[in-house]
C-alpha cells in the first residue's frame, strides 16, 4: 500500500473517531471539567498540529513504508516462517502492541524519558485531547521504537496500517470523559482498554499512575501485574494529573513544551519507589 494512501486513510479515521467522541464528551460526559477547556484545548490541539511536523522532519519514514521493506528484504520473524498472511497481519499486531505496552512502562522506568512522558499526565483533566498530548520529543523516541519493531518482527504492511489507525482511535477513547454503562465497560475491558481503566493511570496517586500501561489490549495488565480495576477514591472523586503541577498556568502551550526540562519530575518513576 502506498504511504500516501495509508496517510490520508490515517488521517481520516482520526478525523472521524475525534469528531464522534467529542460529540459524545458533551452529550455524556463522565466528569466534571476542572480547568478551563479554552486553555487546555488550544495547548493540546497546538501539540497536535506540531507533532507530526516534527516526527516527519525528524523520522520521515512511515511504519506502512518500514513494512514494505522489510517484507521485499525478507527483514523480521514473520517473513522468515511460512505463515497465512491473515495470521501474520493479526499476529504483528498483538505484538507491536506487547511492544508499545513496554514501550510505556519504561517511559515511567527511567528518569530521563520520564520527563518527556510526564508532559502527558501533566493534564488537570482527562479527555480525548490528554490522547494527543504527548512532547514532539517523545513521539520522535516513540516513533524510532515503532519502525525498529516493525522491521524486526516483519509486520505485513496492512498489519501496520491498521495498527496505526487503531492506535490513534484507542487513545482517543481510552483517555475520552465518556460515560459508559458499567456492564458495557465490564465487557468490553476483557478486549480493549476503556476510559474506565486507563483513567486509573492517570491519577494523582502514585501506585495508580504506575498502573494500566496499555493502550490498545488490556490483557498485558492482567498478565504482566500492572493492572488495577478501579481507583481509590473512585472516579468522579480521583484527582488527575501530577501532584507537582497542580498550576493552571502550566497547561498554555509554551509552559507544556517547556516541562520536560523545567518541571519538577516528582517521584514517579517507577524505579524511585
Amino acid at each position: 500500500m502506498e504511504p500516501t494512501h495509508s496517510a490520508t486513510i490515517r488521517v481520516g479515521a482520526f478525523i472521524a473517531v475525534f469528531a464522534l467522541f467529542a460529540l459524545w464528551e458533551v452529550f455524556g460526559p463522565r466528569r466534571d471539567l476542572k480547568a478551563s477547556k479554552r486553555v487546555r484545548w488550544t495547548s493540546n490541539l497546538s501539540i497536535t498540529a506540531i507533532n507530526p511536523v516534527v516526527v516527519r522532519l525528524l523520522m520521515p519514514v512511515l511504519p506502512v513504508s518500514v513494512a514494505s521493506l522489510a517484507q521485499i528484504q525478507g527483514w523480521g520473524l514473520l517473513n522468515t516462517i511460512a505463515v497465512p498472511y491473515w495470521a501474520a497481519v493479526v499476529t504483528g499486531m498483538i505484538l507491536l502492541d506487547l511492544i508499545i505496552y513496554l514501550q510505556h512502562v519504561i517511559f515511567h522506568a527511567i528518569p530521563f524519558l520520564w520527563r518527556f512522558h510526564m508532559m502527558h499526565h501533566a493534564d488537570l483533566d482527562f479527555d480525548l485531547t490528554t490522547g494527543l498530548r504527548f512532547h514532539p520529543l517523545e513521539l520522535v523516541l516513540s516513533t524510532t521504537i515503532k519502525l525498529s519493531a516493525v522491521a524486526a518482527i516483519g509486520v505485513p504492511p496492512l498489519g501496520a496500517l491498521l495498527f496505526a489507525v487503531l492506535l490513534n482511535a484507542t487513545s482517543l477513547f481510552n483517555h475520552s470523559n465518556i460515560r459508559l454503562p458499567l456492564a458495557v465497560d465490564r465487557i468490553l475491558r476483557l478486549i480493549v482498554v476503556t476510559p474506565e481503566m486507563h483513567r486509573v493511570h492517570h491519577s494523582v496517586i502514585l501506585r495508580e499512575t504506575n498502573s494500566n500501561f496499555g493502550f490498545n489490549l488490556p490483557w498485558w495488565d492482567r498478565l504482566l501485574g500492572t493492572y488495577k480495576a478501579q481507583p481509590r477514591m473512585g472516579h468522579t472523586g480521583m484527582t488527575i494529573g501530577l501532584a507537582q503541577f497542580r498550576d493552571p498556568a502550566l497547561l498554555t502551550l509554551p509552559r507544556t513544551l517547556l516541562l520536560p526540562f523545567t518541571g519538577d519530575p516528582g517521584r514517579q518513576p517507577i524505579n524511585r519507589h
